[in-house]
């Protein structure tokens, strides 16, 4: 099993240094959160917390994942990154195709794409898009990316997408994955069906044991169950060595951790303490996980 760094709400200014910590120590990868803005009003409950409401407010800072995958791709030479997840609803296939072949490209195709629907209706509409049928038109919205990030000339004739011949470049030497996110049985079966992994939002051991499970049924039914497959688990009830080792078993291939969390420094501590919680984590975890 593998650690990716979570970076989500921390400094702006702190994440290339963490980066390159986190290389240092052993990550595989960093984990890029998305939101776009904060609303102060909206009209629809956040999905992972057990009350609706946001765990983050107006002041929090939140950088495009893309640029910070490209800052932090500069100061590194092997981490990995990927979105967890961009929120494609609110966002137009053709420009994020250019946006993410560029990324691959600046960082080696060190960069993995975790896609979402986005929960709020109001990042659809002030971004002119529409939050009814979300669901068929991220479906398309991939088909996209996944022709254009393909190389070549290429053209798209959809129901919510259509272009004539286009070619981009460059396009990644190697193909982007894609990893699905989302835990309804729609969004399991669009990760069974077209990704190359799964992530989750915060979830308990028990409910991701259920959807592993349900996951490599689906896989099975796609005829997909004997590719390669990626379990990307935010966990919030397993800890330390033998909690990993309880993930790993469960089939988890990367667990998203906060490693400063676990030892009392907070978002907004120094960059320094953050640094030591990554360095002991690799000491007390990684080693002896990965050993």
């Amino acid at each position: 099993m593998k650690f990716t760094l979570a970076i989500a709400m921390n400094p702006l200014d702190q994440l290339v240094e963490l980066a390159k910590t986190a290389e240092e120590c052993g990550f595989a990868s960093i984990a890029l959160p998305d939101s776009l803005f904060w609303s102060e009003k909206v009209s629809a409950d956040y999905p992972y917390t057990p009350d609706g409401s946001r765990f983050w407010n107006a002041e929090t800072p939140w950088a495009d994942p893309l640029i910070a995958a490209a800052a932090m791709g500069a100061g590194t030479t092997t981490i990995r990154f990927y979105t967890q997840v961009l929120k494609l609803g609110s966002r137009n296939p053709v420009l994020l195709a250019r946006q993410v072949g560029s990324v691959a490209a600046l960082t080696g195709d060190r960069f993995g794409l975790g896609v979402g629907l986005g929960w709020s209706p109001e990042e659809f509409a002030w971004c002119g898009t529409e939050y009814a049928h979300r669901g068929p038109r991220s479906d398309e919205m991939i088909e996209v990316l996944k022709l254009i990030l393909g190389g070549g000339m290429v053209e798209y004739h959809g129901k919510y997408y259509d272009f004539d011949r286009l070619q981009m470049s460059p396009t990644p030497r190697q193909p982007v994955p894609f990893y699905v996110g989302g835990h309804t049985e729609a969004g399991l079966r669009r990760a069974a069906r077209i990704g190359d992994g799964w992530t989750s939002a915060m979830i308990k051991f028990g409910d991701l044991g259920q959807i592993v499970g349900r996951l490599g049924e689906l896989r099975e039914e796609y005829g997909r169950a004997d590719e390669p497959f990626e379990i990307q688990a935010v966990s919030i009830d397993k800890f330390g060595v033998d909690g990993y080792q309880d993930l790993a078993g469960a089939g988890v291939t990367d667990a998203i951790v906060m490693p400063w969390l676990l030892y009392g420094v907070g978002f907004d501590g120094e960059l320094a303490a953050k640094q030591d919680a990554l360095r002991r984590f690799q000491h007390e975890v990684i080693e002896k996980v990965t050993a």
